[in-house]
């Protein structure tokens, strides 16, 4: 292994483990829990595919006459990962996003889409991402996670932007949630089956083979530049610090309906 890649993956170890033992797994126990988890991570399955395309601007061409562009290799698993994300299956066999099938499972079990919802509609309205959180009421810890995907993305540093693509996204998702999902679905399979397909779709297609790509893919574009090294390091770090503080934010906010509900 590349050992500015030993490095990175050395470097952010503990703050993987965080992530994937964080405390917010422990509280979600009924249908109403996953909604507020749910709410607030879809604006993360959103902007996961903001990022890919930045990527997918930066790394090949998408402009009119072509030329090719950076490795082939890199350009393959960009738009594999474009097609995976943008134009997946749903149980059914119907091609849609992985944001509109969420979106799918939201509606399923009774999540309020409402905010996300408005938040794209505005966005794509204005451009003004201040004016799309103020007209959804976005939350707090979504608004941060946002943000720093988005500086990242208008950085412009292909090197940054595959960085967090490859270290600091949805591979966190542990067994241990997976399992709260499945055993949910046993007892509630018509407002869960939708979420379960996307949690597995994303094991079945975010596999080893697309990991080893990313890696890849960082360290070429790295290469040998020792500042575009630590500049992801640092990135890396700070999107999964990123990631803890949305988790720190849906556990508040989850534990806050618990009590108001004990309060009734």
């Amino acid at each position: 292994m590349n050992q500015h890649i030993e490095r990175i993956t050395k470097a952010t170890q503990p703050l993987r483990e965080q992530i994937i033992n964080h405390k917010v797994y422990s509280v979600i126990t009924d249908i109403d829990d996953l909604k507020v988890f749910m709410q607030y991570h879809v604006f993360a399955v959103w902007d996961f595919m903001s990022l890919l395309k930045a990527l997918q601007n930066n790394l090949t061409c998408t402009s009119v006459p072509w030329f090719p562009k950076g490795s082939a290799a890199t350009r393959h698993l960009i738009n594999e990962n474009v097609v995976g994300e943008e134009s997946d299956v749903d149980e059914f066999g119907s091609r849609m996003s992985h944001f509109e099938l969420y979106l799918q499972a939201m509606h399923q079990c009774g999540a309020d889409i409402s905010p996300i919802e408005k938040f794209v509609e505005k966005l794509k309205e204005t451009g003004d991402f201040d004016l799309a959180y103020s007209t959804s009421d976005t939350p707090d810890g979504a608004r941060n996670f946002v943000d720093f995907t988005f500086e990242i993305i208008r950085s412009n540093k292909d090197y940054l932007q595959s960085a967090i693509f490859t270290f600091g996204r949805e591979d966190l998702i542990p067994g241990m949630f997976h399992s709260i999902v499945n055993d949910m679905h046993k007892n509630f399979p018509d407002s869960i089956s939708i979420f379960k397909y996307y949690l597995e779709r994303h094991i079945e297609v975010d596999g080893d083979h697309h990991s080893h790509l990313a890696l890849q893919m960082t360290s070429n574009l790295c290469g040998n530049n020792e500042q575009y090294w630590q500049e992801a390091e640092e990135a890396t770090i700070e999107s999964l610090q990123k990631r803890i503080d949305l988790w720190d934010s849906v556990y508040e906010k989850i534990l806050l309906r618990k009590e108001a509900e004990v309060g009734l």
